[in-house]
């Protein structure tokens, strides 16, 4: 058996700080996601991903492909925001058992209304806590721990 690769010092600082970091901030920001406009975190995503396509609409499937999310919770998450008004599920034409998910106008106004206390959020407790270099590095670091991991190649490290 090999012996473990241990973080140093300066990587386990890192790593306990970005974890720390990626808690705390996605508490507060959805905390102020909830009090402000009265959705959460997994809401917004689905609503902001609808709104910025030319058709607020999108088959199942890829919604859950570009979320992330597996789609059982996306279907469990689909009927709360159902329930709400915020979007609907329709048959989709020529599928089968296929379904798009559409955003309703309650669901455009909401993220109308929600988006300028959300970026407010993000600026406040993350973006002017760093300078211009600061968020070109984070971009770069987020983009290449992203990349092999949305292609499923992440143990090429």
């Amino acid at each position: 058996m090999t012996e473990p690769r241990w973080l140093t010092d300066d990587e386990m600082r890192a790593w306990l700080a970005y974890r720390r970091m990626r808690n705390l901030l996605d508490l507060q920001i959805n905390r102020d996601l909830a009090a402000d406009a009265g959705l959460s975190e997994q809401d917004y995503d689905v609503l902001s991903t609808l709104s910025e396509l030319p058709e607020p609409q999108l088959r199942v499937g890829e919604l859950s492909d570009r979320l992330g999310w597996s789609r059982s919770r996306l279907s469990h998450h689909m009927a709360r925001m159902e329930r709400r008004g915020l979007v609907i599920r329709e048959d989709y034409p020529g599928a089968g058992r296929g379904a798009v998910v559409k955003l309703t106008e309650t669901g455009a106004r909401a993220v109308r209304e929600a988006a300028p206390g959300h970026v407010a959020s993000v600026r406040r407790h993350l973006i002017d806590r760093l300078s211009a270099e600061e968020i070109r590095v984070l971009g770069d670091i987020g983009e290449k721990v992203l990349k092999p991991l949305a292609d499923g190649s992440s143990d090429d490290a």
